[in-house]
């Protein structure tokens, strides 16, 4: 993938030098209220590092979708607050992105001080990967650090285009997601076992395909199951099925067997009557559903024939539930392989999105070796595109 070669935070010499730091303080909000900062913390590393070696800092990020123009509900008034606080020391805010405020701030900066941008989508030409912003952005500082992975897979002018006009790296947090994620793909610790999960195979039809050029076994489940339930020729009731990609999914476990990949998909279901919390609802014991019924979990034998695969596994990589895990009575089978994954000693990355939820919030998160801070971007890192936001880096 060539994104191991990169150049990181420590490749360079950041001593009084005025630097561009891209983090993801995209936080949840409330009535301008911060309700998780975890985003903050995530990006404290590789700050206090540039602090420490005498850096000054210019950090910004988006916030939410306030569609190109200043509006004053998305302003990062509460980040520069929240950094303030974790940081000990008074993080300015700039009235604006790349204008009279932010210039006159940055040409003030001195050593070890620290400063933020206004939220970088108040500029149109953000979302557009404006030449004339990036240029702009490149002004205000003498390096370049691009530190927010659930931002590198769109080329924004503060995620990419602005590492055209100066010398850049990567920060900690990206550096991470790197080394973990492009080592379990490219040089594994093995058996390397992929647990898939959601809703449709249309959104993982790329991740599919490159995982079983890498993987020993790839695991089934979720809503997409049922697509392959139908393409083998099975009833699926009122199930989520994706009718139009029977033949790829046929293809897929096809191509599957050529390589001799382990490909599972659920034995037994538990079924509701609708989509929904308090449908009535029973398991079977088989993998063909009902007419009127729908599938939204997997069944227990499927848990303990799925546990069993993850249990001796060298690597593991989670993206996407086994069932509707927000509902009580559909999550069985989420918390059996996420507890599969937590007993299995196994390098465990769980890609981001709806699976890092489900982790957290049963509680598993401090079992796992590495929790992806990107949704779209883990995805698309599995998938094995470039992602533009890293492709634009400096090389070592």
């Amino acid at each position: 993938m060539g994104n191991l070669n990169k150049k990181t935070v420590e490749n360079l010499d950041v001593k009084g030098k005025k630097v561009l730091v891209r983090c993801d303080f995209n936080v949840k909000m409330e009535n301008g209220v911060i309700t998780s900062d975890k985003r903050v913390v995530a990006a404290l590393p590789t700050i206090k590092y540039l602090i420490e070696n005498g850096a000054k800092l210019i950090l910004c990020s988006h916030l939410g979708r306030p569609k190109g123009e200043f509006n004053p509900e998305f302003s990062m008034k509460p980040v520069a607050e929240c950094l303030s606080k974790y940081l000990g020391r008074e993080v300015k805010l700039a009235s604006d992105v790349v204008g009279e405020s932010a210039q006159a701030l940055a040409a003030d900066l001195k050593e070890g001080e620290v400063m933020l941008l206004e939220n970088v989508r108040f500029e149109p030409g953000e979302t557009k990967n404006c030449p004339e912003l990036s240029k702009k952005f490149a002004a205000l500082a003498d390096l370049y650090v691009s530190d927010a992975f659930g931002s590198v897979h769109r080329a924004h002018a503060s995620t990419a285009g602005v590492a055209a006009y100066l010398p850049s790296a990567v920060g900690f947090l990206i550096q991470k997601e790197l080394e973990v994620m492009g080592g379990a793909l490219e040089n594994p610790v093995r058996p390397l076992v992929a647990v898939l999960g959601g809703a449709k195979v249309s959104d993982k039809i790329g991740v599919i395909e490159n995982l079983i050029e890498k993987c020993d076994t790839i695991i089934i489940g979720g809503g997409m199951a049922y697509t392959f339930f139908k393409a083998l020729g099975k009833e699926v009731g009122t199930s989520i099925c994706e009718y139009d990609k029977l033949d790829l999914a046929r293809d897929l476990m096809a191509k599957a067997r050529e390589k001799g990949v382990n490909f599972l998909i659920p034995v037994d279901n538990v079924i509701g009557k609708e989509y929904k919390e308090d449908t009535l609802f029973m398991r079977i014991y088989s993998d063909s559903i009902p007419d009127g019924w729908m599938g939204l979990d997997i069944g227990k034998t499927t848990q303990e024939l799925f546990s069993k695969s993850i249990q001796g596994a060298g690597t593991v990589i989670w993206n996407g539930p086994m069932g509707v895990s927000e509902w009580e009575n559909f999550a069985a089978g989420t918390t059996a392989v996420a507890q599969a994954i937590a007993d299995s000693g196994a390098i465990s990355i769980i890609g981001g999105g709806d699976s890092a939820a489900a982790i957290k919030k049963l509680g598993f998160a401090d079992k796992m070796t590495h929790i992806s801070t990107g949704g779209g971007a883990s995805l698309e890192f599995l998938e094995g595109k470039e992602l533009p936001g890293i492709a634009c880096i400096s090389e070592k």
